[in-house]
Protein backbone atom coordinates (compact mmCIF):
# COMPACT_ATOMS: atom_id res chain seq x y z
CA UNK A 1 0.00 0.00 0.00
CA UNK A 2 1.33 3.45 -0.76
CA UNK A 3 0.70 6.18 1.48
CA UNK A 4 1.27 9.52 1.28
CA UNK A 5 2.42 12.07 4.12
CA UNK A 6 0.83 15.80 4.37
CA UNK A 7 2.37 18.34 6.52
CA UNK A 8 2.63 22.39 5.95
CA UNK A 9 5.70 24.35 8.04
CA UNK A 10 4.60 27.78 8.90
CA UNK A 11 6.95 30.33 11.02
CA UNK A 12 5.20 32.42 14.31
CA UNK A 13 5.97 34.93 16.38
CA UNK A 14 4.81 36.87 19.13
CA UNK A 15 1.87 38.30 16.93
CA UNK A 16 0.81 35.35 15.21
CA UNK A 17 2.19 33.64 12.00
CA UNK A 18 5.03 35.85 9.96
CA UNK A 19 5.46 33.54 7.51
CA UNK A 20 4.24 30.08 5.06
CA UNK A 21 3.64 28.70 2.16
CA UNK A 22 1.20 31.42 1.21
CA UNK A 23 3.37 34.15 2.42
CA UNK A 24 6.51 33.35 0.74
CA UNK A 25 4.18 32.94 -2.91
CA UNK A 26 3.74 36.42 -2.59
CA UNK A 27 7.13 37.51 -1.44
CA UNK A 28 8.21 35.57 -5.03
CA UNK A 29 5.62 36.77 -6.90
CA UNK A 30 6.43 40.41 -5.91
CA UNK A 31 9.92 39.60 -6.68
CA UNK A 32 9.37 38.58 -9.81
CA UNK A 33 6.85 41.27 -10.98
CA UNK A 34 7.53 43.97 -8.85
CA UNK A 35 4.51 45.00 -8.05
CA UNK A 36 2.52 44.47 -5.15
CA UNK A 37 -0.52 44.87 -7.47
CA UNK A 38 0.61 42.39 -9.97
CA UNK A 39 1.92 39.86 -7.23
CA UNK A 40 -1.88 40.28 -5.80
CA UNK A 41 -3.45 39.31 -9.25
CA UNK A 42 -1.43 36.57 -10.14
CA UNK A 43 -1.60 34.81 -6.74
CA UNK A 44 -5.73 35.44 -7.14
CA UNK A 45 -5.86 37.73 -3.95
CA UNK A 46 -7.31 41.18 -3.40
CA UNK A 47 -4.57 43.95 -2.72
CA UNK A 48 -5.72 44.36 0.48
CA UNK A 49 -5.57 41.22 1.66
CA UNK A 50 -1.60 40.94 0.38
CA UNK A 51 -0.68 44.78 1.73
CA UNK A 52 -2.49 43.37 5.10
CA UNK A 53 -0.16 40.29 4.59
CA UNK A 54 2.68 41.97 3.65
CA UNK A 55 2.17 44.82 6.23
CA UNK A 56 1.83 42.08 8.65
CA UNK A 57 5.58 39.98 7.71
CA UNK A 58 7.24 43.85 7.79
CA UNK A 59 5.61 44.62 10.93
CA UNK A 60 6.85 41.39 12.50
CA UNK A 61 10.89 41.62 11.24
CA UNK A 62 13.93 43.30 12.51
CA UNK A 63 14.25 44.49 8.75
CA UNK A 64 11.27 44.77 6.29
CA UNK A 65 10.78 42.28 3.85
CA UNK A 66 9.93 44.21 0.72
CA UNK A 67 10.34 48.06 0.13
CA UNK A 68 7.09 49.79 -1.57
CA UNK A 69 6.92 52.84 -3.03
CA UNK A 70 3.90 55.18 -4.08
CA UNK A 71 2.79 55.12 -7.41
CA UNK A 72 2.61 58.18 -9.30
CA UNK A 73 4.00 59.24 -13.10
CA UNK A 74 6.35 56.75 -13.34
CA UNK A 75 4.11 54.25 -11.54
CA UNK A 76 4.58 52.89 -8.07
CA UNK A 77 6.73 49.12 -7.25
CA UNK A 78 7.63 46.74 -4.79
CA UNK A 79 11.28 45.40 -4.25
CA UNK A 80 12.54 42.81 -2.22
CA UNK A 81 15.55 43.64 0.31
CA UNK A 82 18.01 41.67 0.93
CA UNK A 83 16.98 40.29 3.86
CA UNK A 84 13.51 39.36 2.12
CA UNK A 85 15.74 37.52 -0.50
CA UNK A 86 17.13 35.61 2.42
CA UNK A 87 14.25 34.91 4.32
CA UNK A 88 12.58 33.22 1.36
CA UNK A 89 15.64 31.32 0.55
CA UNK A 90 15.84 30.19 4.57
CA UNK A 91 12.21 28.88 4.23
CA UNK A 92 12.21 26.99 0.86
CA UNK A 93 15.19 24.90 2.67
CA UNK A 94 13.75 24.13 5.74
CA UNK A 95 10.83 23.14 3.90
CA UNK A 96 13.12 21.42 1.62
CA UNK A 97 14.75 19.43 4.58
CA UNK A 98 11.35 18.78 6.35
CA UNK A 99 9.71 16.76 2.98
CA UNK A 100 13.07 14.99 2.52
CA UNK A 101 12.93 13.56 6.72
CA UNK A 102 9.41 13.08 6.19
CA UNK A 103 9.67 11.28 2.87
CA UNK A 104 12.40 9.50 4.50
CA UNK A 105 10.34 8.18 7.90
CA UNK A 106 7.50 7.29 5.49
CA UNK A 107 9.33 5.12 3.93
CA UNK A 108 9.78 2.92 7.30
CA UNK A 109 5.90 1.95 7.08
CA UNK A 110 5.54 1.70 3.65
CA UNK A 111 7.50 -1.37 2.44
Amino acid sequence: MDYVIKSRIWIESEHGVFLGEGRVKLLKAIAQTGSLSKAAGDLGMSYKKAWNLLDSMNKSTKEPLVITSTGGKGGGGANLTPYGEKVIETFDTINQKCWEFLDKELKQISL
